[in-house]
């Protein structure tokens, strides 16, 4: 339905933002729909029952035509080009939208809670008719298939919202099962489970909202690139010659699809400072020509060929690796004086690292100390942000 909707609506040559927000529009617009008719069916059908469990999963629905409102409304204003109070533009709303959806869900689920309790505590008769178990039936069928396409076109474009809205999908086709084997049951053996069937329902609900409100949070807080992105970077980046290592790199979320990149990239001491300069510069570029991203690289030069160098930086890089083998050292460079060298360099040690800063320090120029007391460390503490 959405492909047969798609070459209907959305035709010519569109850039990726135009496509996100007219697939963003149509998805939404297709839930709404199917929301409202599954709303009024299960409405109907917990009203003829008197089922809490049918009449709270049709409100359930109702909640899922506002959350499709809310993400149409997130496609349109994170699609607003960049201005002069948001020069980064304005896609970490379709973040905020995708909270929203996961907040109603969460209400729901309370509310789906709080009402099969009152039916455990003042049990009511209920009566499924042919009628309830088809269209909870159909309901079922229907929004597995909101799931599968809000799965795949969260995927396609990136959406979060999307995504948050096929995990909403997925939620209801549990729910509604549990509501549908309930009155089976109920039918055949005269159980009057509503209310305890009504409760499993809810929970699963709430646990799906949780969990879909950690994803969007995740992102407006920070949170590491994916890995698949990270390789990308490094092979456009590593595959001059003249680039010796990178570091330092930061890639910074501005929504999806928009981002920007910050790295350091190492450079011998012998190469010509304004070819380096010309090199960066179209590394710079490619990055933004394959990845869309803006990016900052900054030159890092490093003594490849000076022996000295390379011997106290092995000393240095065997020492720590005595107090953990996964912190990294870059940016190593030395200072010879008359009475001691000093030996500058950055250490990348990895969050949850249960030593300070101050005390990791220290402990290093004590052992660097007692292997040569000639040597004094200058030592910048760093970390990883890519992972």
């Amino acid at each position: 339905m959405i492909k047969l909707l798609s070459s209907v609506f959305i035709k010519g040559k569109l850039s990726v933002e135009q496509l996100r927000l007219r697939y963003g529009v149509l998805c939404g617009a297709v839930g709404i729909f199917f929301n409202i008719c599954l709303f009024a069916l299960k409405l109907t059908a917990g009203m003829i029952s008197g089922s809490v469990a049918i009449t709270a999963d049709a409100f359930n629905n109702l909640s899922d035509a506002g959350s499709s409102i809310v993400s149409i409304l997130g496609f349109k204003l994170s699609s607003e080009k960049p201005d002069i109070r948001h020069p980064f533009g304005h896609g970490r709303i379709e973040y905020i939208a995708g909270f929203i959806v996961s907040a109603l869900v969460i209400i729901m689920g309370v509310e789906l809670l709080q009402s099969s309790i009152d039916r455990i505590l003042h049990p009511q008769e209920t009566d499924y008719t042919d009628l309830a178990l088809i269209i909870l039936g159909c309901s079922i069928l229907v929004k597995l298939y909101m799931f599968f396409y809000n799965r795949k076109y969260g995927k396609k474009l990136s959406s979060t919202a999307l995504s948050a809205t096929a995990i909403d999908s997925l939620s209801d086709t549990t729910a509604t099962s549990a509501v549908l084997i309930c009155a089976l049951l109920s039918r055949a053996f005269d159980w009057q489970i509503d209310g305890y069937c009504g409760c499993a329902v809810a929970l699963f609900i709430l646990y799906s909202g949780v969990s879909s409100a950690k994803s969007t949070i995740d992102p407006l807080l920070g949170q590491p690139p994916e890995k698949e992105l990270i390789d990308k970077i490094k092979k456009i980046v590593m595959c001059r010659p003249e680039i010796k290592g990178m570091h330092d790199l930061i890639v910074h979320n501005y929504g999806p699809g928009r981002f920007m990149i910050s790295l350091h990239a190492e450079v011998s001491t012998d190469e010509n400072i304004i070819e380096m300069h010309d090199i960066i510069d179209n590394i710079e570029r490619e990055l933004k020509d394959v990845l869309g991203c803006d990016a900052v690289i900054h030159m890092d030069p490093i003594a490849s060929d000076d022996e000295t160098s390379i011997r106290l930086k092995s000393i240095v890089k065997d020492i720590i690796a005595q107090i953990d083998n996964t912190i990294t050292v870059h940016d190593f460079r030395i200072v010879k004086g008359p009475t001691h060298t000093n030996l500058i360099f950055d250490a990348v040690l990895p969050f949850g690292f249960k030593v300070g800063d101050r005390e990791f320090c220290s402990q290093v120029m004590s052992l660097v100390s007692q292997a040569d007391p000639s040597l004094y460390c200058v030592i910048n503490v760093d970390r990883d942000y890519s992972k």
